[in-house]
């Protein structure tokens, strides 16, 4: 069973950065599609960043040029970096993995939470 800790979220002012990062136990690590998703109070959970097996990573238009994924598969660990953060993207973060050796099975951190306001 593969388990995902998001850590990082907090108390931000608006343009100021956090950087939130995820930890996969075991060692399936590398064979994980990485995603970030949010969710804000209220509305439905939206995907923020992929990172698909061919590295091209993708962005919800709303955080295009702001937030950046990447990985370390030595360290089991996803991260996204946040910056010129806004009061908008306050919202639960998630952190995904689908194995793509196992019929696409997906595993979902228990959140972190991230709040942007002055």
């Amino acid at each position: 069973q593969v388990q995902l800790v998001e850590s990082g979220g907090g108390l931000v002012q608006p343009g100021g950065s956090l950087r939130l990062s995820c930890a996969a136990s075991g060692s399936i690590f590398s064979f994980l599609i990485m995603d970030w998703y949010r969710q804000a109070p209220g509305k439905q959970r939206e995907l923020v960043a992929s990172l698909p097996r061919d590295g091209r990573s993708t962005y919800a238009g709303s955080v295009k040029g702001r937030f950046a994924i990447s990985r370390d598969n030595a360290k089991n660990t996803v991260y996204l970096q946040m910056n010129g953060l806004q009061p908008e993207d306050t919202a639960d973060y998630y952190c995904k993995g689908t194995h793509y050796l196992r019929n696409w099975e997906e595993y979902w951190g228990q959140g972190t939470q991230v709040t942007v306001s002055s």
